[in-house]
């Protein structure tokens, strides 16, 4: 098995996980609310990820800092990936927690793999046709899904689309970024930021909620989607991400993790017997069908250039 197939399989895996939580995200912020969710989530991962930093430092795998100015790097990069990541994931909970199913909360956020090759053009690199065509389809696609004949495009929609966005962000930031610094400890760090800056909203709006409804906090199906979401989501999945783009291009990248989608519709319908309507079944294709279009067009460039 060659060293790029390993790696892919690796960022399989993580569209796999992150498809599967979004069924823990609907059931842990009904519970919960969105902001004590996503706080405790990821302080969580970034707990979880100090001891497997110190079993790869002693190891020899990890890669510490050696002086002010890589901590100083290090530090840096994670915190800007950690605000960016608690846009993008409070943006993301705030639309499945008020009213978007897991398997159509996922297709929308998808997007986000055809708006990278768009934030591209304002680094200095070019979109193909393939590209344009595939936006075009996404947004028929995310019409279908969204818009009703009977009304505009609800309010979670556009949470949604605005957390993909962040989420386009946050990938091109990693692709940057994880060369020059240790992705494990970067993960922590963003994990800790996202769960610092979640609890700020959590104490303002949700913490008078919790002397009436303390009790969530014991429920085993409460915790059994923090640690769910905290453990795999965070710790693992997103941990996956970083070494995962780090060993392949990022198209390929891209093209691995936007099966997110199709594993969020699995876990839906399997888990909380979700189901969409044809209106909505064909949205989800045409998404689908504008991923894999984006990313083909992005393959072929890599190509030529390459040639």
């Amino acid at each position: 098995m060659s060293k790029t197939t390993k790696y892919s399989l690796l960022l399989l895996l993580t569209a796999a996980i992150w498809g599967f939580a979004f069924v823990a995200q609907s059931a842990g912020g009904d519970a919960l609310g969105p902001f004590t969710f996503n706080s405790l989530r990821n302080l969580i991962g970034a707990g979880v990820l100090v001891p497997v930093i110190i079993i790869l430092d002693k190891a020899g795998l990890g890669k510490k800092p050696q002086n002010k100015a890589e901590k100083k790097r290090l530090w840096l990069f994670g915190s800007l990936i950690g605000i960016v990541l608690f846009l993008a994931t409070n943006l993301q909970q705030l639309g499945i927690t008020y009213g978007r199913s897991a398997g159509k909360a996922g297709f929308i956020t998808a997007c986000y793999l055809v708006l990278v090759p768009i934030i591209g053009l304002f680094l200095g690199k070019k979109c193909g046709l393939p590209t344009w065509i595939a936006v075009f389809i996404a947004m028929g696609g995310i019409y279908l899904l969204s818009i009703t004949e009977s009304s505009g495009m609800a309010w979670p929609d556009i949470l949604l689309l605005l957390s993909a966005l962040c989420f386009a962000i946050q990938i091109i930031m990693i692709d940057r970024f994880v060369a020059d610094v240790d992705g494990v400890r970067m993960a922590a760090i963003q994990f800790l930021v996202c769960g610092v800056l979640s609890a700020i909203p959590m104490l303002l709006f949700e913490r008078n909620g919790w002397g009436e409804n303390f009790s969530v906090f014991l429920q085993p199906d409460a915790w059994g989607s923090i640690l769910y979401a905290g453990l795999l989501s965070c710790g693992v999945a997103y941990t996956l991400q970083i070494v995962g783009q780090k060993n392949v291009p990022p198209t390929l990248a891209s093209l691995m993790m936007s099966f997110e989608s199709v594993f969020c519709v699995l876990g839906g319908w399997l888990l909380l017997g979700e189901t969409l309507t044809p209106r909505q079944i064909i949205g989800c294709c045409l998404v689908f069908a504008a991923i894999l279009l984006a990313q083909f067009g992005e393959n072929r460039s890599a190509s030529k250039k390459q040639a």
